[in-house]
């Protein structure tokens, strides 16, 4: 049985917001959802829950999506900056390769 991983409501924002400046990025292109779901090879049902930033759409898809938009190079710029991991790096906090082994 798969189960679904529970999302904090901050993080259910932050979809939400990604969902929305999609819709307005394809609005401002003059694109409609049927057009846009021709273009990805995505259902229109797909494109309408991308913009509502339902979490259960795979990355793959809003990729796409990004990608028939012109704006792919900013989900390549989600970790680019990083702060935190420049610090831990600098001060020589040393971690390892993989993450440790799940215990059951």
């Amino acid at each position: 049985m798969k189960s679904t991983p529970a999302i904090l409501p901050k993080n259910i924002k932050i979809l939400q917001d990604l969902g929305e400046q999609i819709h307005l990025a394809r609005l401002r292109r003059s694109l409609s959802s049927e057009q846009m779901a021709e273009r990805t090879g995505i259902s229109r049902k797909t494109i309408y829950n991308i913009e509502q930033g339902s979490p259960t759409v795979a990355i793959g898809s809003y990729l796409q999506v990004l990608f028939i938009l012109g704006l792919e190079k900013d989900l390549g710029m989600v970790a680019a900056a990083d702060p935190l991991g420049h610090k831990l790096q600098d001060a020589g906090i040393l971690t390892k390769k993989r993450a440790p082994k799940q215990t059951k």
